[in-house]
């Protein structure tokens, strides 16, 4: 697959004898210097710091260790680079995660940044992870090139009312935590009909009275792409049953998110909307 001149490729073998400018190493600890050793044929070994000591392995570190990568390529000028599925491990996060969040930020990086890339090979082993890894990786940048490729992105949530608070599902998707249902406009939907959608798609209830509360469009609200999001509020009846890229959605009383992890900037979102009441 090209990306704006840049060849992506997911291989599988040995990363340690790719003869690519720069290899990437999962780190754990302090962040080390960019390498050359003998062991791989890569010109330079680039060291992602996925964990710190004490700390496990979470969705925000390894995106901060794949951007950081990529800088580190940046600065050397490297024209080809290989990464393992970097955060991917049995106390860490699942290949699927690892996959949706190097492609995110491999795209990012290639729309957003002045780099010198032509190559990025994505490279793992096994046989099962290398087919599972390719099928999830591919699929997803088709989505992103194909789908969302004009951004910045338009995106709708929803705050649902219901008789004992609100309704906040947790994602299952990178980035993780709680937040208020929503999603992706799609081409020829109405914000409306989206915030509907979605809404229906991740908690299974139907919302009525669907009321534009606040657009918000800082570029650093969401860590993956710049999105701009048309917040709503609406009501529901019954009890939410997570769906679609949810894994689990409940009701939450007023302020009771102070205390979650919420995803995105959805807790000034929510702070704005009490303050509103």
């Amino acid at each position: 697959m090209k990306i704006r001149g840049v060849e992506i490729k997911i291989i599988r073998g040995d990363i340690a004898q790719l003869k690519v400018d720069a290899v990437v190493v999962q780190s754990y600890g302090r962040a080390k210097p960019v390498q050359k050793t003998s062991s791989f044929k890569a010109q330079n070994l680039i060291h992602a710091v996925v964990a710190e000591d004490g700390i496990p392995i979470d969705d925000k570190k390894v995106r901060n260790a794949c951007a950081h990568a990529l800088a580190v390529a940046r600065s050397l000028k490297v024209r080809s680079i290989a990464f393992p599925p970097i955060g991917y491990s049995p106390d860490g996060l699942t290949l699927t995660a690892s996959a949706k969040i190097l492609s995110q930020e491999i795209f990012r990086h290639i729309r957003e940044e002045k780099h010198f890339l032509k190559e990025i090979d994505l490279v793992l082993q096994g046989e099962e992870d290398f087919m599972a890894f390719r099928r999830t990786a591919e699929s997803y940048l088709n989505h992103i090139v194909n789908s969302l490729c004009q951004g910045p992105f338009v995106t709708v949530d929803t705050i649902i009312e219901v008789e004992e608070g609100i309704v906040l599902i947790k994602r299952s998707n990178p980035p993780f935590g709680w937040a208020i249902p929503g999603g992706f406009l799609d081409y020829g939907e109405s914000l409306e009909e989206a915030a509907a959608r979605e809404a229906k798609e991740e908690t299974g209830l139907a919302v009525t009275n669907l009321k534009q509360f606040h657009t918000y469009s800082a570029p650093a609200r969401d860590p993956r792409f710049h999105t701009i999001s048309t917040v709503f509020i609406c009501q529901a009846k019954g009890e939410p049953r997570a769906g679609s890229d949810a894994a689990s959605a409940r009701i939450v009383k007023l302020g009771a998110w102070r205390e979650m992890e919420i995803a995105f900037d959805h807790k000034k979102v929510l702070e704005d909307y009490l303050r509103s009441r």
